[in-house]
C-alpha cells in the first residue's frame, strides 16, 4: 500500500514541478517585456545621436603629441559642422581615403589654412597669407622652440584645408600630401573622455 501511494506521488511531482515553471514564467515576462521595451527606446534616442551627431574616435600614433596620446577616447562633434565651417586651431577628424594607400582609415590633425589662405611654411615657421596680409601663427599648444620643418607654399581653394599634427617632427600630414577636401571632415573632438585623469572639453586655441 505505501509502495502504490510513493508511486503515485512520484508521477505527480512532474505535472506539479511544471505548473510551476509555467507560472514562474508567467510572472516575469511583464518584467522581460519592459526590459525589452526600454533597449529599443534607448535604441531610438541613442542610435541617431551615435551615427549622426557624435562618435567615438580612438587615438593611435604620436603624430598628435603631447596633446593627445595613444588610446585617449575622445568624442567627436559631427553636428557643429552642418552649420558652421571648420576654425583654424580645430582638432578634427576625417576621413584619410583621398591619401593613396589610406583607404577607410581616419586621421586627427589641427586645422591651420582655411579656404582661400595662402600657407608659407619656412625656417620653421608657419605663415598665413590672408587678402595680401601676412601673419606668423604663434602655436602656444605646441612645445617651446618646436620648429615646423618642410618647405611648403600651397594655394588653398573654396573648399579645401591645410592641416597638420601637434608633432611636427613625426606627423604624416599636409605638408607631404596637401589640402584635406571639406567634404571629408567628419567633425572636430569635443571631449577627452579617457584617461579619466584627462577628461575635458577640447576647446579652440587663440592666436
Amino acid at each position: 500500500m505505501n509502495n502504490d501511494n510513493k508511486e503515485i506521488t512520484e508521477k505527480k511531482n512532474p505535472l506539479i514541478n511544471l505548473g510551476q515553471i509555467k507560472k514562474t514564467i508567467k510572472k516575469y515576462i511583464p518584467f522581460v517585456l519592459e526590459l525589452v521595451k526600454i533597449a529599443v527606446i534607448a535604441f531610438v534616442i541613442v542610435a541617431p545621436i551615435r551615427y549622426f551627431l557624435f562618435q567615438p574616435f580612438i587615438v593611435s600614433g604620436a603624430s598628435m603629441a603631447p596633446n593627445f596620446a595613444t588610446g585617449d577616447y575622445l568624442i567627436v562633434d559631427e553636428i557643429s559642422y552642418r552649420f558652421s565651417e571648420p576654425q583654424r586651431g580645430d582638432v578634427v577628424v576625417f576621413d584619410a581615403s583621398f591619401i593613396k594607400g589610406y583607404s577607410g582609415q581616419r586621421f586627427i590633425k589641427r586645422v591651420i589654412g582655411l579656404p582661400g589662405e595662402i600657407v608659407n611654411i619656412t625656417n620653421g615657421k608657419v605663415e598665413i597669407i590672408d587678402n595680401g596680409k601676412t601673419i606668423i601663427l604663434d602655436e602656444k599648444y605646441l612645445p617651446d622652440n618646436l620648429k615646423t620643418y618642410g618647405e611648403v607654399n600651397i594655394a588653398l581653394k573654396s573648399d579645401e584645408y591645410f592641416v597638420l599634427g601637434d608633432n611636427r617632427d613625426y606627423s604624416y600630414d599636409s605638408r607631404m600630401w596637401g589640402d584635406v577636401p571639406r567634404k571629408d571632415i567628419i567633425g572636430k573632438a569635443l571631449f577627452r573622455v579617457f584617461p579619466i585623469k584627462s577628461l575635458s572639453e577640447i576647446s579652440r586655441p587663440a592666436y
